[in-house]
């Protein structure tokens, strides 16, 4: 199937990937990836894609190798030949809206892998000084800052390497973005675990235009500073039980292409992920493919579907769509309901699917390959990137 921004050097030939090593000859042949297998209710092997990523080395700029290698480093547990452990991203688990002390070492003291929480500019306690603190609009005090939060996590994890936990911040606007870079610009060069920054910068479905996106230009200046961050970049939506009927169109796939390279971001080659609502993506599959297809090349892309809880899912279409994309591809950040529904047996190696006997999975366990192998991306991404800015100032 052919993507309106089809470009020899963003095409993913399934070939096998054999671990780190293709990454060294990755300015001198085509970077390749093999998706894992996955089964299907009857166990039968399933084609987990039928679309083509690629990654063309020998088209690479210095500036790009950093993309090549953050690609490879996020299949390093993927599988090559049948039997084999595949890194299973639908596996991790979430604590979400992590906005007080409480819930903060709850959170801790769990065997969740990411922590999703929402910043805003406010005051702790509803005194001092405005700053950024952790809480979800309209709500504007805190019992903990932004600082606070991410210091607590860092301690956490230089303590317990083997159960260490990711970030997700979400910032609802560009406002509390900026006033929080501070922060960011003190904390993120100190963390080697994930660390996800959230914004929907682009209207969406389905015609939402009551809520302002976060302005993207903005947004993606200030992040850029922070290659080793994981940019999760989505769109407004409107979507619920009765409001049904809708995908994310080729117009909108278009604005976030758009908003993506003229904002440099394909020279960053920052990991992206999509955030995309379930009910919405499950109806949007060929769209979603055109858009991962469209940045592969330049930034390591993957989908992280979530929902709300009284969401309408076609859970059929929805199941299609993650097997169509892979494990490998997928963040699945959903319901425990529809998660169930969706009967994919999120163990934490394998390429999922109901395994034949019944199996379909709990969720990700403490310290589970496929955190370990977004720490391994984290630490890979941040040293590409220094040794590509070597490469290229050698190069004048």
């Amino acid at each position: 199937m052919k993507s309106k921004f089809d470009d020899t050097s963003e095409m993913l030939r399934l070939k096998p990937l054999n671990g780190f090593p293709p990454l060294l000859h990755s300015l001198n042949a085509a970077t390749t990836v093999q998706f894992p297998k996955l089964v299907n209710e009857t166990a039968e092997a399933s084609n987990v894609s039928r679309y083509e990523y690629t990654i063309d080395g020998k088209a690479a700029t210095a500036s790009r190798l950093g993309a090549a290698g953050k690609d490879i480093a996020t299949h390093l547990n993927m599988s090559t030949r049948s039997g084999e452990s595949a890194t299973n991203l639908t596996a991790l688990t979430w604590a979400h809206a992590v906005n007080s002390q409480k819930e903060l070492t709850d959170a801790l003291q769990s065997d969740i892998d990411m922590i999703e929480a929402d910043i805003v500019m406010g005051k702790i306690n509803n005194t001092g000084p405005d700053m950024p603190v952790m809480a979800h609009p309209p709500a504007n005090s805190s019992d903990i800052s932004l600082d606070s939060f991410l210091q607590q996590i860092k301690i956490y994890n230089d303590e317990n390497a083997e159960k260490m936990k990711g970030v997700k911040l979400d910032f609802k606007s560009i406002e509390v973005f900026e006033g929080a870079l501070k922060t960011l610009e003190a904390k993120i060069p100190e963390m080697t675990y994930p660390i996800w920054l959230n914004a929907d910068i682009i209207s969406g479905p389905v015609n939402q235009n009551n809520t302002i996106p976060v302005d993207p230009q903005r947004f993606f200046a200030g992040s850029s500073q922070f290659p080793q961050a994981v940019l999760s970049i989505g769109w407004t939506t409107r979507w619920s039980s009765d409001y049904n009927n809708g995908s994310y169109t080729h117009q909108e796939i278009d604005a976030m292409v758009v908003a993506i390279r003229t904002n440099n971001v394909t020279e960053t080659g920052q990991p992206i992920t999509f955030p995309v609502r379930a009910g919405i993506a499950a109806n949007s599959q060929e769209e979603l493919h055109d858009l991962v297809k469209a940045v592969n090349g330049t930034n390591n892309s993957t989908l992280t579907i979530w929902s709300s809880q009284n969401d309408y899912v076609d859970v059929a279409k929805l199941r299609e769509l993650i097997f169509s994309f892979g494990f490998d591809r997928v963040y699945l950040d959903v319901p425990e309901e529809l998660s169930s529904q969706l009967n994919l047996g999120r163990t934490e190696n394998g390429g999922g699917g109901n395994d034949g006997n019944g199996g379909s999975g709990n969720g990700a366990a403490t310290s589970s390959p496929a955190l370990t192998s977004l720490v391994n991306f984290s630490l890979i991404s941040a040293g590409l990137y220094l040794f590509s800015l070597y490469w290229d100032k050698i190069r004048l």
